[in-house]
């Protein structure tokens, strides 16, 4: 039985790679290390709870007393590094909180893994060869797109928010540990996700929010900002597929092949909402459309993002299973349960 660490998995992405990963891979124990702040959420993964391969630790990525004790306790032979602070609007906050969870976690957890596995430089312990540090990016990275070009993993970096710097960097800081001690790192840059468990304050979420609730639906700017959408699970064996067949020291990058603007994705959510919860009899109105709200852009929003995943796709076969006009309605039918099923709960 061999011990992965996971980090960050009671959040949106994490809780839906956790089950499919435990089911796929019965030589696999799972240990979670998440500090649970408001983006994590157990409930996430209730499912897993009784499951003799995975345990919960609450604690902080930056605690290197903590992660020494998790390699050593667990025999920790390869790490998947999900967390992060995520929300841009939140970063241009309290960018601070971005620095510290991003970079600084992601260089203890690098630092801890390659003086557990490793002699020397580009020796690995007898019992650690092959062990693997994998980790999850974004886009965001790359910064904003004219309107025909894709990122590729040959994209030069120009991240413009205080998130996407982060990121970037704990990016630089992994490629630094394969580059300068040889250690065995890969990692997967991803377009925006969407599905089931996604936290309240993302895009989608909150336009069936506010709709469902008859509130003003916000979008920023004049909503043509494009975003290429990638359903979660199609991520997670995306994910899956790089952490055991990926060439070690590569980055790929990971897409959905669905760009749409905002407008299009507020629009596609009130159609099905429309069709399967009628605004007339929720509130009292034609349709959810008449509740979009233009509200003024954020800061530094970037135009568009979009991915070419052809080197996952040619090189490990990946393919994803869902576009978008499947995937948004599985999503859309996830949170209309979870909306019935608080308002059972709460009478």
């Amino acid at each position: 039985m061999k011990s992965i660490l996971l980090t960050g998995t009671a959040g949106f992405i994490g809780s839906n790679f956790v089950p499919y990963f435990l089911e796929k891979y019965p030589e696999y124990t799972l240990i979670n290390l998440d500090l649970l702040t408001y983006a994590g959420n157990l409930k996430n993964l209730k499912e897993c709870e009784s499951n003799p391969r995975y345990k919960f630790i609450k604690g902080d990525i930056c605690n290197r007393e903590l992660v020494e004790y998790i390699f050593t306790e667990h025999n920790i032979q390869g790490v998947i590094h999900f967390a992060a602070e995520s929300h841009v609007d939140n970063s241009i906050k309290n960018p601070g909180v971005f620095i510290e969870t991003n970079v600084n976690g992601t260089f203890t957890l690098l630092d801890v893994a390659q003086k557990f596995w490793m002699e020397k430089p580009f020796t690995y312990k007898e019992n650690y060869k092959g062990c693997r540090f994998h980790h999850i990016s974004t886009d965001e990275v790359y910064g904003t797109l004219n309107e025909t070009d894709l990122f590729t993993e040959e994209t030069p970096y120009a991240p413009n928010s205080p998130y996407s710097a982060s990121k970037a960097s704990s990016d630089m800081i992994v490629r630094s540990y394969q580059e300068t001690y040889g250690m065995n790192t890969v990692i997967t840059n991803c377009s925006n996700n969407y599905g089931p468990k996604q936290h309240d304050e993302k895009l989608i979420p909150t336009i069936i929010r506010k709709a469902l609730a008859g509130e003003s639906i916000p979008i920023y700017g004049d909503g043509k900002n494009i975003r290429d959408w990638l359903y979660v699970l199609d991520h997670c064996k995306g994910i899956d597929l790089v952490y055991h067949s990926g060439k070690e020291a590569n980055v790929y990058n990971i897409g959905g092949r669905n760009e749409r603007t905002n407008l299009q994705i507020v629009d596609a959510i009130t159609t099905i909402l429309d069709e399967k919860v009628p605004a007339i009899k929720q509130i009292n109105k034609k349709s959810y459309k008449e509740l979009i709200t233009f509200v003024e852009d954020r800061a530094g929003h970037d135009r568009r993002y979009a991915i070419d995943a052809t080197k996952l796709e040619t090189q490990l076969g990946w393919k994803a299973n869902e576009d978008f006009d499947s995937g948004i309605v599985i999503t859309v039918e996830w949170y209309l349960a979870k909306t019935k099923l608080k308002s059972a709960e709460s009478r």
